[in-house]
């Protein structure tokens, strides 16, 4: 039982994450237009990159923020595709061995 609650655990992580991308994303927009203190690019790409670039780019999309920045729009998906890379690689090689000797 315990390798499921590792796995609940991931899943739950990633669901937060990946809500909080997309609300960071609605909440810098909504800001933007108010002229108010706004949620820097660091932040957006941090929340992105441990893991909640999908809500990321669902929000950029939705909200229409940030579409034109070259960063956003080749960075997000670009995040995305590595992110699912390396999931990928866990899935079809779970016993791989990342020690260096």
């Amino acid at each position: 039982m315990q390798g499921m609650e590792t796995v609940i655990w991931i899943i739950s992580f990633f669901l937060a994450v990946n809500l909080i991308g997309f609300a960071a994303m609605g909440i810098d927009k909504a800001r933007a237009r108010k002229h108010a203190w706004r949620i820097s690019e660091m932040v957006l790409f941090f929340i992105a990159i441990i893991g909640g670039s999908l809500g990321s780019l669902i929000g950029m999309y939705l909200f229409r923020h940030k579409t034109k920045h070259k960063a956003f729009k080749w960075g997000m998906p670009i995040i995305l595709l590595i992110q699912i890379g390396l999931i990928l690689f866990l899935f079809l090689y779970p016993g791989f061995d990342i020690t260096i000797i």
